[in-house]
């Protein structure tokens, strides 16, 4: 076996510009270091077979996998100690089997396919009344109007959370996401425990207030999810709750927003999906490559693994980049860098992840998204950017924070 190839690149998100744009570096580590050792410890995948493949090898997501030397679980009790965020330590997302497999089967059994269905007429009233609101301004952030609202209203219909709390959650959970990225400020650590802290008493408010008024939604369902005398225990339910609440807004807004401006820089193929409809599934899928709203994965080798003739040692933090798996011409072709909604694979993108961990969620932001989409251009057809784009600045959950648009 050989080891990591010398190279004079190295992965750099801290860099000037990469949140706004990582496309360009992700092209230099696919074509340079596409199995890259960082000099602080973690590994990095960029091209698509090698993503795919660790997405489906069914290896560790757990942090107690880490070496003992490894520097990210170094980094790790030095920030966290024993403090580790609820979303990130009990959540299916990041449990292995059988933990994950039981906890999936449960939330499966409340997340279903007809409890999706069931919200379409609701997210087609949503969608038109923040389309009717968009008319009336005619100048709006997108972000505001349209790409924040709509996922997190869905997600919280779905779970039937009282309205009250709405708002709050909304701050808490764009805190705790930052968990999700690499953090060496103290006291960014510490706003993260406090904001996940706080988001369990809510989850807990609100798990205690549904059991006293069960309804047809999510979360009673999750209360009641049951396999072969299985329940979700309090802290699993509480972190459960906070997952699907999570990652049922923070990830479709950024599909929405990621999308809209694909299209408004690509006037050719916002007049494509305008003129036909009938495309917008497919559109979508090839949005959701374009630009993935969540840009990357991790998982944790138990034992040596060997990726594109490189050997990446047990107990090492593997990043798949997603966002550079779904440009790599390897696999794409020369146009992976363009938009083209009409691409025949496309719905082959990694956006969604694979494997075990494939998004839960994904049917519901699938639908969401070509809601929007198909109504926006029509509703719109002449919608178009009304000054400059900013960016989230998150090296994970990457999306438009800021996209001014005039509804013409």
């Amino acid at each position: 076996m050989t080891e990591s190839p010398p190279s004079a690149l190295v992965f750099d998100p801290f860099a000037p510009g990469f949140t706004d744009d990582p496309y360009p570096h992700y092209a230099e580590m696919r074509d340079g270091a596409p199995v890259h050792q960082h000099p602080v410890g973690f590994w990095l995948l960029t091209r698509y077979e090698d993503v795919s493949w660790l997405l489906r090898a069914g290896l560790s997501v757990e942090d107690r996998n880490l070496a003992e030397s490894s520097p990210f679980r170094m980094m790790q009790e030095a920030m966290y100690g024993d403090r580790l965020p609820r979303f990130d330590a009990r959540s299916m997302l990041d449990r292995d089997p059988p933990d994950h497999t039981r906890l999936r089967r449960l939330v499966a059994k409340a997340f279903t396919p007809r409890a999706v269905r069931a919200l379409r007429p609701h997210v087609v009233e949503l969608v038109d009344g923040m389309l009717d609101a968009m008319g009336r301004a005619r100048r709006v952030d997108l972000i505001e109007a349209l790409a924040f609202p709509l996922p997190f209203a869905v997600i919280a219909k779905m779970l039937g959370t009282p309205s009250s709390d709405h708002e709050r959650i909304r701050e808490l959970t764009g805190v705790v996401v930052r968990s999700l990225e690499p953090v060496a400020d103290p006291d960014l650590v510490s706003a993260i425990v406090a904001a996940d802290a706080e988001l369990a008493g809510i989850a807990a408010e609100m798990i205690a207030w549904k059991r006293e008024n069960p309804a047809d939604d999510l979360l009673t369902a999750l209360i009641n999810a049951e396999d072969d005398g299985d329940v979700l225990g309090e802290e699993e339910l509480i972190a459960q709750t906070l997952l699907l609440y999570i990652a049922g807004h923070e990830t479709t807004v950024n599909l929405i927003g990621g999308g809209a401006l694909a299209l408004l820089r690509d006037p050719g193929q916002q007049a494509l999906l305008r003129d036909d409809p009938g495309l917008v599934a497919n559109a979508v899928e090839e949005m959701l490559r374009y630009d993935s709203p969540v840009q990357a994965s991790r998982r944790i080798t138990v034992e040596p693994v060997t990726v594109g003739g490189v050997e990446i040692p047990a107990g090492a933090f593997v990043m798949a980049s997603l966002a550079s798996a779904n440009r790599d011409e390897r696999f794409w072709g020369p146009d992976a860098g363009e938009l083209r909604l009409n691409r025949e694979n496309a719905r082959q993108h990694v956006s969604f992840g694979a494997g075990p961990h494939h998004c839960l969620g994904a049917s519901l932001a699938r639908m969401e998204a070509c809601i929007a989409f198909e109504r926006l251009t029509a509703r719109f057809p002449h919608l178009s950017r009304d000054g400059e784009v900013r960016w989230n600045g998150r090296i994970n959950l990457r999306g438009p924070s800021h996209l001014p648009v005039s509804t013409g």
